[in-house]
């Protein structure tokens, strides 16, 4: 296959054979195993409802099962094989991510590790809505949402905790908790051991970096978690996995798991945003658009656009609010004006609303919800992050 129509003929005589399906997403990958357990996989280039034609290379070499979602082990020979399939593409590499990822991993690919075993996989996805059903499918999908080829909640990641293994996170790479202290003797004399975390998700710096945007703690930020470009996360901030921002947002306070926080919002210093694991239960929370969670705040419902929480307010669902309109009238959901001790309603009766200001009253503690007529501005210069 010297020439591009060489190879797009023989995508299309792959594609033509009788009960081919063309994947939902795949990718090739790096995995570390240890003892037949799963450590991790790099995926560094996931294909969602794209590159179909490197799809049809993968599957006519390995023979795949159409139809199921299974990765495919593959020798650095077969993966050589496969390199010069796109003999037509090596002059223009750089324009061709999958191509890239390929000939790094035959530069690269190493076998030999005195601790774990490493091998490469092609993970093939027909029904990314299933249950997850083992570490390759739950690192497959945790790096779709990092590469930002679907957001938060864009695909199944039930059973994921049962089926990723706890590692302890080192220098050296992955490691089985149990094997710490002997692994620790090994290095200890030369260069030594250094764990940073014991969980079973790495952090997300270490895998994939999402262009636009700055981190300023690795640790803080899960694999897993989908940053929008413009986002930056401060020291404190956190980001879960299947959590994250759509665009420019500032990050100072923590995104749970499930949490989405769109464009041009502001997560300020300690604030706390429910997620699914963490008291928000089946309700997935949602921050609008420019919405400011001052510091030390928090909720548990979700808010629509143009919001604000007041520093030190924390809005969980259950909590009694008492309504006003802008002229400080009590009001009932309807907005009409009705008397005091009438306008009490549950936090989740407002859920998702849009321009809503939360603050406290400094004499009787009570939570007052009104219109907010302040719109947030994020600093521009601080979320240009090239």
């Amino acid at each position: 296959m010297q020439t591009k129509e060489d190879f797009k003929a023989f995508v299309n005589s792959i594609e033509e054979k009788q009960n081919y399906q063309k994947p939902q997403a795949f990718a090739l990958g790096m995995m570390r195993t240890k003892n037949d357990k799963v450590l991790d996989v790099y995926f560094p280039q996931v294909n969602w409802n794209t590159a179909f034609g490197t799809a049809a290379i993968f599957a006519e070499t390995l023979n795949i099962e159409f139809g199921v979602n299974k990765e495919y082990k593959i020798t650095i020979e077969q993966l050589n094989d496969v390199y010069q399939k796109f003999i037509a593409f090596h002059d223009e590499i750089d324009l061709h991510p999958n191509i890239k990822v390929i000939k790094n991993f035959i530069d690269n690919y190493s076998h030999k590790h005195p601790y774990f075993d490493v091998e490469l996989v092609v993970y093939f996805t027909f029904n990314h809505q299933l249950d997850v059903q083992n570490a390759v499918e739950g690192y497959f999908k945790l790096q779709a949402i990092s590469q930002r080829c679907i957001f938060p909640h864009g695909t199944n990641l039930t059973g994921i905790f049962g089926k990723l293994n706890n590692i302890a996170w080192t220098n050296k790479g992955p490691v089985l908790p149990d094997d710490l202290s002997s692994e620790i003797s090994r290095y200890f004399c030369s260069e030594p051991l250094v764990v940073s975390h014991v969980d079973k998700f790495p952090y997300l710096v270490n895998y994939h970096i999402p262009t636009g945007v700055r981190i300023a703690s690795g640790s803080q930020v899960r694999l897993g978690a989908y940053l929008g470009e413009g986002t930056t996360v401060m020291p404190a901030g956190y980001i879960n996995f299947n959590a994250g921002t759509k665009g420019n947002a500032m990050v100072e306070g923590r995104v749970s798991g499930g949490v989405v926080v769109d464009e041009n919002s502001d997560v300020g210093g300690g604030a706390s945003i429910m997620g699914t694991l963490s008291g928000g239960n089946k309700n997935v929370i949602s921050i609008g658009k420019k919405c400011l969670l001052g510091a030390n705040s928090g909720t548990g419902i979700s808010l629509g656009d143009g919001c604000t929480i007041a520093a030190g307010v924390y809005v969980t669902a259950g909590a009694k609010i008492s309504l006003y309109n802008a002229k400080n009238e009590p009001i009932n959901l309807q907005g009409q004006v009705v008397n005091e001790g009438q306008n009490i309603v549950k936090a989740m009766d407002l859920n998702g609303g849009n321009n809503l200001l939360f603050i406290s009253d400094s004499l009787t503690g009570r939570i007052i919800c009104k219109p907010n007529n302040k719109e947030v501005e994020l600093n521009a210069a601080l979320h240009v992050n090239d």
